[in-house]
């Protein structure tokens, strides 16, 4: 199965890419003989742009998809394989190694990987090409680097500037922008001044000013945004000022490197000292920033908060900082190109503000991950997860920060343990790798050491890990007893119950879960996790055959997840009643909570729920006689489940049993050859088709399914879309009505309305569509 991007995940141009004809040509011919090309050259040469345009040209060959892996904010050179597994689709939970993963995964695929900024992670990129391209025949590499991998097969391709026009020679008639180095400036250059072109009385000084940037495209895009308030004649003054300045500097700098640094000195010049002050602070974010955190992390030491705004629109208009397109949903995000980040961190390094800074924002991203796991058991759940996922890159440099600095090791501990809300949905492996590392550095007993070790040994339990998460549990529970920490106590045995689960010991699971939510309840604690303890409690009755009290225990838990707005919990809750209700012949209703169940799970793209829950409604097909469409399921199944790694169904005895009874009935009730038919049709799908298929009971694809919702939409008024929205907001009618200025009736008639027309029963799956279709809105 391939991933729901179909062709992988190469990003939209944002501006227009010019020239490079030639080295396209090229760089597509040698790809067709090597398996390993790396495009080499000076920071600024169009490397990353070049690989970009040659992976989407020759996209079509790879069937498996292309797949940008961006590596300039990597600072973890051990994350390497995780950050592959991320951006090729995997949502590996096992407790494997990173590359022994990412090898299994594309062994069998015909894939082409653009490692882009290589320059840091050299040898561990080396290293991953090495083990890789043996194993996995149809995989090629792409890699974009300062410096070659020095890896046997490798290519090396030097990327070149662009051609240097000629100023003494006129061009010919129709052919003023001939030069590809003159057809960016005034590319770029229309940008910030509409209609500006090239003329026969300005060519000559556009061609001096690309001789002057060597033809370097980052430098004459930088030197093109000066176009907002300098002449073509005034910029070329300033670069020759600028360039005479280097005459005196290191002979043993490349003159290119001087070109780069020069344009960046002058950029950096050109700049008011506030700007140039927030440039160097805002180097010490990793993959963007939105304004809160700029305000919080760059503000004070001569920049007032409430200028912060000013000087970011400031750095967007002088071309220094890039304006993302984004969800609508979250705030606007910025970036800093790597070269223009590299400089701004020499400038912080030698200005000695460097250690201040990077303290800032950790504290920001120590805060934003505590402030998410307080605000996780609610309605705004989906907002807190899209939040977090946007500032991956910043939490990971924010928890290097504190295993690498001297004394901040317990921070790291409190930050890679309140982020469990956030591992728990996709990121097991990283959670255990930050979590893992946290433990092994503070190493002394506490209690920010045994609320980490809980949290750490439920995400050993979900890779199937039972042994190393009882131990972790264990160890927690021995700390808090021997301190009479109650709080610590409760999660500790919640963790143990839910590691007797799937390790298959029953009665010793009810016992241990059951006393947790004594506990929990003693301490007024109700969260996510408290829900996990009884979804546990369910699937361990249900498992025992008591099923009146799983059916029990799973409305009271479902009563208190709707009482606060719960979804992620909600989902799992119905995760467990399936189980019940399949085992009690209530066949229809158990579909139907599985159905609901995944349609939760698939706005928080979590793929490792998704497959428990493709799993789930096999087994409920298979009992109703549904042959082909139980062993369609499977086959889905058994493609999904090497994108989340570890074992199968998590190794419990219990859910392998379930599953091979289902696979037995159905080949029973097929033959062999009709059911192998089927399971290949299920093995065909990618994730979004087989989604459809699940959730639809489709016999195949169905493109009009998917879009069965939106189409349906369309049709709601202007005041049942924002019903809808205060839905997803998770109000209630009373709220909605308050919000609105109507009447409480006429509320709860406009929700009623909006189910309808969107054919859904439950409100939380109007907040799960509501999200899906902002993302397909781009918002």
């Amino acid at each position: 199965m391939r991933s729901s991007q179909l062709n992988g995940n190469l990003p939209a141009d944002v501006t227009s890419f010019v020239g490079r004809r030639r080295e396209v040509s090229e760089a597509k011919r040698l790809l067709s003989s090597t398996r390993l090309l790396t495009l080499t050259g000076v920071g600024g040469v169009g490397k990353t742009r070049l690989a970009l345009r040659v992976a989407a040209g020759v996209r079509r060959a790879f069937t498996d998809g292309v797949w940008l892996v961006e590596l300039a904010a990597l600072q973890d050179r051990a994350l390497l394989e995780q950050t592959v597994a991320d951006a090729v689709g995997l949502r590996d939970q096992s407790a494997r190694s990173p590359r022994e993963i990412v090898v299994g995964h594309l062994r069998d695929k015909q894939a082409l990987l653009v490692l882009d900024n290589c320059e840091h992670l050299v040898d561990r990129c080396a290293g991953l090409a090495a083990d890789l391209l043996p194993a996995a025949p149809g995989v090629r590499i792409l890699a974009t680097s300062r410096h070659a991998l020095s890896t046997p097969g490798e290519h090396i391709f030097s990327v070149p500037p662009l051609p240097l026009p000629d100023p003494e020679r006129p061009p010919q008639r129709g052919k003023l922008v001939g030069n590809e180095a003159i057809h960016l400036f005034v590319e770029r250059a229309t940008l910030v001044r509409p209609g500006f072109d090239v003329t026969t009385g300005n060519h000559a000084t556009l061609a001096r000013i690309c001789r002057r940037l060597d033809g370097l495209p980052l430098a004459i895009e930088l030197a093109a945004a000066r176009l907002r308030a300098l002449s073509p004649e005034q910029i070329l003054a300033r670069l020759d000022d600028r360039f005479r300045l280097l005459r005196g500097g290191s002979r043993v700098v490349l003159p290119r490197h001087q070109t780069l640094r020069a344009v960046v000195d002058w950029s950096y010049q050109l700049c008011s000292p506030p700007e140039q002050a927030l440039w160097a602070r805002v180097s010490v974010f990793a993959g963007g920033f939105d304004l809160d955190a700029a305000e919080a992390v760059c503000a004070g030491d001569g920049i007032a908060r409430d200028g912060v705004l000013d000087l970011v629109a400031g750095l967007v208009d002088e071309s220094i900082l890039i304006k993302e397109d984004a969800d609508q949903a979250l705030p606007v995000r910025y970036r800093l190109l790597e070269t223009i980040a590299h400089y701004g961190r020499d400038v912080l390094r030698a200005a000695g503000g460097e250690a201040v800074l990077r303290r800032r924002h950790r504290d920001y991203y120590l805060d934003l991950a505590e402030r998410g796991e307080a605000e996780w058991f609610g309605p705004t759940q989906l907002e807190v997860f899209a939040r977090t996922r946007c500032e991956h890159a910043n939490l990971r440099r924010a928890l290097e920060y504190c295993l690498t600095m001297p004394d901040e090791s317990r921070v790291g501990l409190r930050m890679a343990a309140a982020l469990y809300f956030y591992w728990h949905c996709g990121h097991v492996a990283e959670g255990r790798h930050w979590l893992d590392r946290a433990l092994a550095v503070d190493t002394e007993s506490s209690s920010a050491r045994a609320v980490a070790l809980w949290s750490n040994a439920h995400l050993a339990v979900l890779q199937g890990d039972i042994s190393t998460g009882t131990a972790m549990a264990q160890e927690s529970r021995d700390w808090a007893q021997l301190r009479g920490d109650a709080s610590v106590l409760a999660y500790a045995i919640s963790m143990l119950g839910v590691a007797a689960v799937f390790g298959g010991d029953l009665p010793r699971a009810q016992a241990l879960l059951e006393d947790a939510l004594a506990r929990f309840e003693a301490l007024g604690e109700l969260n996510t996790t408290v829900i996990i303890a009884y979804v546990g409690l369910i699937l361990g009755a249900a498992f025992q055959g008591d099923l009146g009290r799983a059916v029990t225990l799973g409305e009271h838990a479902r009563a208190l997840c709707e009482r606060h707005g719960e979804q992620r919990g909600w989902a799992l809750t119905f995760y467990a009643l399936t189980l019940a209700e399949w085992k009690r012949g209530e066949l229809a209703l158990a579909s139907t909570y599985a159905k609901d169940s995944l349609q939760v799970m698939r706005a928080f793209d979590d793929t490792f729920c998704m497959v428990l829950m493709v799993e789930r409604l096999a087994w409920i097909a298979g009992t109703a006689g549904e042959g082909e469409r139980t062993a369609v399921l499977l086959g889905v199944a058994h493609q999904i489940w090497p994108l989340v790694g570890g074992r199968p169904l998590m190794g419990s005895p219990h859910y392998l049993a379930a599953r091979e009874a289902c696979e037995r009935q159905a080949r029973c009730a097929l033959g062999d050859r009709a059911f192998q038919a089927a399971f290949d049709r299920g093995t065909a799908l990618d994730l979004d088709q087989a989604i459809v298929y699940a959730l639809d009971e489709k016999p195949g694809p169905d493109p009009s399914a998917a879009t069965a919702a939106g189409t349906a939409g369309t049709s709601l008024t202007r005041r049942e879309r924002q019903v809808a929205e205060l839905v997803a907001e998770g109000l209630s009618n009373k709220e909605i009505a308050a919000r609105l200025v109507i009447a409480q009736r006429t509320a709860e008639g406009h929700v009623e309305r909006v189910l309808a027309k969107l054919g859904f029963t439950k409100r939380t799956q109007l907040a799960a569509w509501i999200v899906e279709e902002r993302k397909g809105r781009g918002r």
